[in-house]
Parts: structure tokens; sequence; C-alpha cells
């Protein structure tokens, strides 16, 4: 099967009705550029220390901060603003928000899970020991356990999107992924920086992937298990 190689616009990716911040998306030529948006975008929107959900006495929030009604955030999470988090969402034990967040309404992000500088349409679930760094979730997207959206290069330098070979420089020092709307990231697999997943992708667990890849595809690894006997001496 030949893939559609090249990059997909913000209306490919995403459902812009399904976040309360489309504003983001006005006028871009690369959809990553939001990311270089938040900051700004964050500082002149959020309402400033409004929280209307549920806080347990045991999470610390720093800086500005706006929880939306019916949120719950629990024990032993940290959140420092600039963070905005939606309705009815659950923020879980040990979940970091940092450094320019948007979490969309009816989010799930859970134990030790970490996100900064990203945002997240609504129905998002980020649910384990999940990583999002520098990276934009859409709507109803889901991360297994594990799994992590890496945004800065080993050898370092600013990140390059790998297209058909070739490399589409983004001059971002650190960039994620952008996925998009109803894909399935499966447990423990990474999407390397500058990664573009289409809509209603499935990643199965294990996989390492990077690159530009097109809508409603699946991404299995066909490693190879060897079962063989027991030897008594355990060998």
């Amino acid at each position: 099967m030949k893939l559609d190689f090249r990059i997909p616009n913000a209306d490919e990716l995403f459902n812009l009705s399904q976040t309360e911040h489309s504003a983001l998306f006005y006028e871009i030529r690369e959809t990553w550029s939001v990311l270089l948006r938040l900051g700004d975008y964050i500082s002149s929107n959020l309402k400033k220390t409004e929280c209307n959900g549920e806080i347990h006495d045991q999470a610390v929030l720093q800086g500005d901060v706006s929880i939306g009604e019916g949120s719950i955030i629990e024990p032993g999470a940290l959140i420092i603003g600039p963070v905005q988090i939606g309705r009815n969402c659950r923020i879980g034990h040990g979940a970091i928000l940092r450094n320019n967040v948007i979490i969309g309404d009816y989010c799930e992000i859970g134990h030790a899970v970490e996100i900064k500088n990203s945002l997240l349409f609504n129905r998002c679930k980020v649910p384990h020991f999940n990583y999002v760094g520098d990276s934009i979730l859409g709507y109803q997207v889901h991360l297994g356990a594990g799994a992590i959206l890496s945004n800065y290069r080993l050898i370092r330098g600013k990140v390059n999107v790998l297209l058909d070979g070739k490399k589409i420089k983004t001059a971002m020092e650190k960039f994620g992924a952008l996925v998009g709307d109803r894909t399935e990231i499966g447990c423990n697999s990474v999407l390397q920086p500058g990664t573009i997943i289409g809509k209603d992708c499935v990643l199965y667990s294990n996989i390492n992937f990077g690159g530009v890849l097109p809508a409603s595809r699946l991404v299995k690894s066909k490693n190879e298990l060897i079962v063989v006997p027991r030897e008594e001496n355990g060998d």
C-alpha cells in the first residue's frame, strides 16, 4: 500500500470544535507552531486561580491555575501554572502538569503522568505512567500505560519531521508529537520527537515510531517470540 506522504494540516488532524481553544490554530502554516503560542495564549486567556473543582488538600498548586467545574484533583498531584484544566476531568495521584498546559473537558490524567507545554482536546485519556512533552493530543486520543511522547533529541539540536526520507525543519528545540483524533497508542510505545500521527490510527504495544503516519493506519511489530521447553536446571 502506498502511503500518502505529506504533512496533514490541523483540520485533517483535529476536530477543532472539540476544544475551546481553536483560536490557537488561526492563521498558522505548520500545526506544530501552536506549541510556540501556548505560553502567550494562556497568559492572556487564563482565568487566573479560578478553581471550581474538587481539590484534595494534599495536592499542590503553584502559580496561575484554572480548574473547571466537576474536575477532581487527587492527593499528590502537582500543578505548576500556567495551567488550564477543563470541566469534569480527573488529575490522578502523582500526576505533574507544568509550564503551559491546557487540558480539555472530560479528560483523564492518571497516576504518575507528566505533561508539559501541551494541549489536550476533549476526552483524552492519559491514564498511567505517561510522559507528554510539547505535544497536541486530539479528541478522544488514548495512551496506553507507559507510552511516551519524547520531545527532545538525544543528539541535541533542532527537531525535524521525517517525511518520506526527507527532513522537514521545525526550528524547535523541543517538539513531541501531534496525535490525531481517536488514535490509540499502545502500552510502552515511544513516539520520537517530531512525530505526526493521523486520525483513527492504532499503534500496538512496544512500538517505536517516528515520522508521519497518515490517517486510519495500524502499526504493529513482527518481533518473533521463541518458546522452548524449560530444562531442569533452569537454562
